[in-house]
């Protein structure tokens, strides 16, 4: 931890706390996602890691590194100033049809790419889309803490996501595949 400098807290959740952070050397600003260990929560943490780790396309965010502390392991990523797709759209009001179009083409390339590598999303929500700080904003999915490899595990099954975007398949408690990701 000591190659990297705290300069604020960025969000909290189930998973714990999400901080950007300096590299002290290179000056780059990351986004760290820490996350208390224990036995239960580094198996199923190993699966997000190895997941995003696989993925490399310029509408996902970037994986960097894996940091452990003796009581917290931190996912070092790409930083997206841009914020939240959700909060882009809470400030606007509305979309032109041109930049819902700009944005869900952005989307779709990133959720194929996904698909290609064998790679489930499972908890796909603008509020997991977030911007990068251009001028013209890329969109970068995030949060791989629910995803799923139909090459390294069984095809999922499980209930898992954020109620208000599960579908009905994952309810139904069926096997089901990529296509779930649909918004």
């Amino acid at each position: 931890m000591e190659k990297y400098e705290l300069v604020k807290d960025i969000g909290s959740g189930n998973f714990g706390v999400a901080r950007l952070m300096r590299n002290k050397e290179t000056k780059e600003l990351v986004a760290m996602k820490y996350i208390e260990r224990g036995l239960k929560i580094d198996e199923n943490v190993a699966r997000e890691i190895i997941n995003h780790r696989s993925l490399r396309h310029p509408n996902i965010i970037r994986f960097k590194e894996v940091v452990l502390t003796p009581t917290h392991l931190a996912i070092v990523m790409e930083y997206a100033a841009g914020g939240e797709l959700f909060e882009r759209i809470c400030n606007a009001g509305r979309f032109s049809e041109d930049e819902a179009r700009y944005f869900f083409q952005q989307l779709i390339s990133g959720v194929s790419y996904c698909h290609s590598m064998q790679i489930c999303h499972r908890d796909l929500k603008l509020e997991n889309t977030l911007l990068d700080g251009s001028p013209a904003p890329r969109l970068k999915i995030c949060d791989f803490g629910y995803s799923k490899s139909s090459l390294l595990h069984s095809r999922p099954k499980s209930t898992v996501g954020t109620p208000a975007y599960i579908a009905p398949e994952v309810l139904s408690r069926r096997e089901y595949d990529g296509k779930v990701n649909l918004l």
